[in-house]
């Protein structure tokens, strides 16, 4: 079976049509950019939505009063608030800005974390995670003094949820997971997940990085306490993320940074904070990049989730099937039900880092290493992975590519 036997959907003809660095060649072969996982490409509504700021309204937000800033406020703030509706925020006062979901995390670990952890507690996370939610925890853990522990991984590459219990009890403060793994494509039972935090007292934070750009996630239907998120892995802007709380939390947290627009009064004797959000959003934001961000939720919407849920499965299962088929490739992770938008894998003994360059030499774009994910490859028992990720813009004749790609690699390195 190749994708020359699979109906090429109209819509996804024109929505290529949109993205421009699609158009370009690498190594004089035409570009498959397999590497959404780590960054996807931009539209030009967002292109332009950046070229405009530049062009016409380029200014400082909240505290001008002439016209350019006026207008760069009104736009920055409309964004804010589409971006709210996006996830389904009950108030655009919930949805902060931050430079990524790192600096969301971290947010959370230095602001909530240091006004509510000590010794006797605990942070439960999975050793699924994404470093940017595993580091920021050691590092307040020692500090702090509270007991950090792991849901463990199973062989398949799915959480083992069989002890659950008696790592989610009544010390713990905090259960932090990711939706979907970057490294294994796995799709965790969120829902299910925060309420097993609740049932215990504790609060549930969700990466979202890999799912918000790719399905449809309502904050409130999850009842999330938090919930990260980054722009530029849903045709976003790079610089540019989401940090979402519920009010009352946010309320209670202390301010991340000092300095700028994150305070009400300033007095020598001491200072006011301003009101959510702006209290995390301390000095000059990433104004042309909110406003980016804004257009790319825009552009997300008019495509439609549902149709690139549905489109990137169909591509993760016909990846998944044809992958299974080249000589000596080991897929990692659950099967393709189980799995979002990616699909990570090794090659006999070829390093993944050779294996992107051979790649790389037709054109073929994928990611190679531990993907900020090392626990997830200790736990295998291997050094590192590759990994080819997909999103609205990607064809089953490029997964066909691949597949030509990988064999390729393999007759050159004859393992």
């Amino acid at each position: 079976m190749t994708g020359s036997h699979i109906t090429i959907d109209p819509k996804l003809s024109s929505l290529r049509s949109l993205f421009p660095v699609l158009e370009r060649q690498v190594h004089g072969k035409p570009l498959v950019y397999l590497d959404n996982a780590a960054t996807t490409q931009k539209p030009l509504a967002v292109i332009e939505s950046l070229d405009n700021y530049y062009r016409h309204y380029n200014s400082n937000i909240h505290r001008g009063v002439h016209t350019l800033s006026e207008e760069a406020t009104t736009a920055y703030e409309e964004a804010r608030k589409r971006i709210a509706r996006f996830i389904n925020a009950a108030s655009d006062k919930q949805t902060i800005f931050t430079r990524n979901a790192t600096e969301a995390i971290n947010v959370v670990a230095h602001s909530w974390g240091r006004a509510n952890l000590g010794p006797g507690d605990e942070v439960l996370i999975t050793e699924m995670e994404h470093h940017s939610n595993i580091v920021p925890w050691q590092i307040l853990q020692e500090q702090l003094g509270f007991t950090l522990r792991y849901v463990p991984i199973t062989e398949g590459g799915t959480l083992d949820l069989s002890e659950l219990e008696t790592l989610l009890n009544e010390r713990t403060k905090l259960f932090a997971f990711v939706h979907v793994s970057n490294a294994l494509g796995t799709i965790n039972p969120a829902a299910e997940l925060v309420t097993a935090a609740h049932e215990v007292g504790a609060l549930a934070l969700i990466d979202a990085s890999q799912s918000v750009p790719h399905m449809p996630v309502d904050v409130q239907a999850l009842d999330a306490d938090f919930l990260v998120f980054s722009g530029h892995k849903m045709c976003g802007p790079t610089g540019i993320g989401i940090l979402y709380g519920k009010r009352e939390l946010l309320e209670a947290m202390p301010p991340f940074m000092g300095g700028g627009d994150m305070i009400r009064e300033v007095k020598m004797s001491g200072s006011r904070w301003n009101t959510l959000p702006y209290k995390f959003e301390a000095g000059t934001p990433a104004i042309a990049e909110g406003i980016g961000l804004g257009a790319a939720v825009d552009f997300l919407q008019e495509v439609g989730l549902d149709w690139v849920w549905q489109h990137e499965h169909a591509l993760t299962s016909y990846a998944y099937e044809r992958l299974a088929q080249v000589e000596g490739l080991r897929i990692i992770g659950p099967g393709p039900e189980q799995r979002g938008g990616l699909v990570a894998f090794t090659l006999g003994d070829i390093h993944p880092h050779d294996l992107s360059a051979v790649l790389d030499g037709d054109g073929i774009a994928i990611r190679a290493g531990h993907h900020c994910a090392q626990p997830i490859h200790d736990r295998l028992g291997i050094v590192a992975s590759a990994r080819a990720s997909f999103y609205l813009y990607n064809t089953f004749g490029e997964v066909d590519k691949l597949v030509v790609g990988l064999e390729k690699a393999g007759q050159i390195f004859a393992f």
